[in-house]
């Protein structure tokens, strides 16, 4: 291969980069102007809605999703899917409980052993995937069941109670009046984001998304980078299970519940793509909150919680549809 056909293919890619840059910057901006519109639509007919205490508890509910939701959008730009983070919340809720009650060990050591589980049953599934090339929408799936059912067996289907002031605090405490687990949310959305735009790492997520086979022609340990993907949505699930634990007092195997559907929606909205190669932590963001506003002002507006689940419905397949539109080899 020639100087001049190298140099043509460099400029090519870094045409179809600027391209997909820029359509990113479209979505952004579009997704601004919906969540500011949706806020001042829910601000002027939603009771209570502006209100401090109102807002500030939109964004506790929304960290509860947004802490995953992070580490989904890597999984859904290198062209996976995880659809067992909820029940890994409710497992890692009810396994924390078991183990403060039942083994009696200290609340620290059970939480640290709480998100080394969650992050090894995570990196196991993104072993079968990436070895035994088994899609990860099946892997996860025998996941979701799994786990689910794993909780309810250690548990009896029973909360267990754990009533600290210290572990509450995480789940219904503040700093400075901002929702702690909104600050962990925060933390994690900056962690992420340099993840995603300023490493190796988070460079060849999006090159696996794009086209695996070239990744893997080009020396990216594809391989190894999903198994380190489902073990990020694995630890970061564990987290959530325990905040989600400290808000209730009590290990319980019935939270967790359509979680990854909220999970995947915020990533969706925020536009990343389900085939893969495009997506950005602050359009996640944005999509999280997006979410989190639309529900609140329909709980507010007394909307029939089945309708309310109509409306979420249609929100992802509008967002699906954009993303499907946009595709590479729709542009």
């Amino acid at each position: 291969m020639n100087t001049d056909t190298l140099a043509s293919g460099e400029a090519a890619r870094g045409t179809r980069g600027a391209l997909r840059l820029a359509h990113l910057d479209a979505q952004i901006k579009g997704l601004l102007v919906a969540l500011a519109a949706l806020f001042a639509l829910a601000a002027l007919f939603a009771p209570h809605f502006a209100t401090t205490g109102n807002l500030l508890d939109v964004l506790r509910q929304a960290a509860f999703t947004g802490l995953i939701a992070y580490g989904m959008t890597l999984v859904i730009v290198a062209g996976e899917i995880d659809v067992s983070v909820g029940s890994a919340i409710a497992f890692s809720s009810a396994l924390f409980g078991t183990l403060v009650v039942g083994l009696k060990l200290p609340l620290a050591l059970a939480a640290l052993l709480v998100v080394v589980v969650g992050t090894l049953l995570g990196a196991g599934a993104g072993a079968i995937r990436a070895y035994f090339n088994i899609p990860s929408f099946i892997v996860t799936l025998a996941m979701f069941s799994a786990l689910r059912g794993g909780a309810l067996l250690i548990t009896d289907a029973m909360p267990i109670p754990i009533l600290d002031e210290g572990f509450q605090a995480w789940g219904s405490g503040s700093v400075l009046g901002v929702p702690v687990p909104a600050l962990l949310m925060l933390a994690t959305f900056v962690v992420f984001s340099v993840v995603a735009s300023r490493t190796a790492f988070g460079r060849s997520v999006y090159a696996i998304g794009g086209n695996a086979e070239a990744a893997h022609l080009s020396g990216i340990p594809v391989q190894r980078i999903r198994m380190v993907l489902f073990a990020l949505t694995g630890g970061l699930a564990a987290l959530t299970g325990l905040l989600m634990t400290s808000r209730l007092g009590a290990g319980n195997s019935n939270i967790g519940y359509g979680v990854e559907f909220a999970v995947i929606t915020s990533v969706i909205v925020g536009g990343a793509s389900l085939f893969g190669g495009r997506g950005s932590m602050l359009g996640t963001l944005l999509g999280g909150l997006f979410i989190a506003v639309l529900n609140n002002a329909m709980v507010l507006l007394g909307i029939n919680s089945y309708a309310q689940e109509v409306a979420n419905g249609v929100v992802v397949l509008l967002a699906v549809l954009v993303s499907a539109r946009s595709r590479p080899g729709k542009r």
